[in-house]
């Protein structure tokens, strides 16, 4: 399937297209934000679609040809889509690209941090660098649970080869299953069964 699939160009604008699709509905999921604190504004659904992007590019990065491809053309139309979101929102012509720049050197930061911290399988430096971007916040421990999530992310992917990510869709776990639970009288966590 894989080997066929770059060779027409529509068709290959379908499949990343809807690879595209898959990781946006991911980053859009209310557990992000009802239960791991992912702020609910534009700067957090950023945080949470780059967060998404980053994990699928990680994974593509470990595979066979065409993934290289697949990744580039992933970034390409994430950044086709930020840019027309930015015009849309009456940013002038002017404007746009000193905002691309910022959003760019952003987005490779954090994959840059994000993997550095999940090869190294530092939970503390992953914590830290999800709060402070993901959550906007200097309390690592207000992102215990997006870490959590992070890792799962990253080992459920890893099961996935090319055929899948394109095919399937990447697999992300539930969000809302990796919010702590509540602390209960003197400081015992309460648990509620389904």
């Amino acid at each position: 399937m894989i080997a066929g699939l770059f060779r027409r160009a529509d068709r290959r604008r379908r499949t990343i297209q809807s690879l595209h699709r898959a990781i946006g509905e991911a980053a859009r999921r209310p557990g992000l934000y009802t239960a791991l604190g992912v702020p609910d504004t534009v700067e957090g659904r950023f945080e949470a679609l780059s967060l998404h992007v980053i994990l699928v590019l990680r994974r593509l990065s470990q595979l066979p040809p065409p993934a290289a491809d697949v990744a580039q053309d992933l970034v390409n139309s994430v950044f086709l889509q930020l840019d027309s979101s930015l015009r849309e929102s009456g940013i002038g012509d002017f404007g746009v690209p000193k905002r691309m720049k910022k959003l760019g050197s952003a987005f490779y930061g954090r994959a840059e941090g994000y993997d550095a911290a999940l090869d190294a399988g530092d939970a503390t430096a992953l914590t830290a660098a999800l709060a402070r971007n993901t959550l906007g916040l200097d309390a690592p421990e207000a992102a215990a649970g997006l870490a959590r999530y992070v890792v799962a992310s990253d080992a459920a992917l890893a099961r996935s080869d090319l055929d899948g990510l394109i095919g399937l869709g990447p697999t992300f776990p539930p969000p809302h299953t990796f919010a702590a639970p509540p602390a209960g009288p003197e400081g015992a966590t309460t648990r509620t069964v389904p």
